[in-house]
């Protein structure tokens, strides 16, 4: 599953019958977490939360397939994949500064606030 903004969506494409989807099917809830390889978290690091819904939208599916045809190479069109699209009810970022952990965190409808760690 390769995340991709489009239309100003979060869709998460991938193949039939994956485990992933077949779990997010049964429980919309998610996380999707940056690839953190720092055990210093130097880069920083974020996560976005949600819950993911089946896009059953034909003419999405058509123009995301041209879309990423057009942008990757990658020919889906006119094939069967499974596509989701998310709803993010929250999102936090991570950075150290100055010694401490600084955890800004965000959530619809809300102040964006920063928690500081020692």
């Amino acid at each position: 599953m390769e995340p991709h903004i489009f239309e100003n969506r979060l869709l998460l494409p991938g193949m039939p019958g994956t485990t992933k989807f077949r779990d997010l099917a049964r429980d919309p809830r998610f996380c999707l977490h940056t690839a953190t390889v720092d055990t210093q978290v130097t880069d920083g690091d974020a996560k976005l939360w949600g819950l993911a819904h089946v896009a059953t939208d034909t003419a999405l599916l058509r123009r995301f397939a041209e879309t990423l045809f057009d942008q990757t190479g990658l020919d889906v069109r006119g094939q069967q994949f499974e596509l989701f699209a998310a709803d993010i009810t929250g999102a936090s970022a991570v950075e150290v500064r100055d010694g401490r952990l600084d955890i800004t965190v965000w959530n619809p409808g809300l102040a964006e606030r920063v928690v500081h760690k020692h």
